[in-house]
């Protein structure tokens, strides 16, 4: 089992900058990506950014590139997304999404509410 505990959400004007965390508990050996989605509301749940728990490659929706950094810190077991030059666009809930081989499985945090606005 795996938990996951998303954190940092705030209302923040455009332009602005957020960083949201998410803390990775339980069986944390068997996982081989942390990707961080987002569910504006009324739309569907997409991916904004990836990273593997052991090389670090990343990966990054259109939408976020040269804004949005995704980093981790094993020690910790922490990832965490690094939001610049936000955008009304950006207003969303943002799930943490762990993946594992042992089993196959996603795992999904509680969720935290991102708003961009005036």
């Amino acid at each position: 089992q795996v938990q996951l505990v998303e954190s940092g959400g705030a209302l923040a004007q455009p332009g602005g900058s957020l960083r949201l965390s998410c803390a990775v508990s339980g069986f944390t050996s068997d996982v081989y990506a942390m990707t961080w989605y987002r569910q504006p509301s009324g739309k569907e749940r997409d991916m904004v950014a990836s990273i593997s728990t052991t090389t670090g490659t990343t990966n990054y929706a259109d939408s976020v590139k040269a804004r949005f950094t995704i980093s981790r810190d094993n020690a910790k077991n922490s990832v965490y997304l690094q939001m610049n030059s936000l955008k009304p666009e950006d207003t969303a809930v943002y799930y943490c999404n762990a993946k594992t081989f042992k089993p196959p499985y996603n795992y999904w945090g509680q969720g935290t509410h991102v708003t961009v606005s005036s």
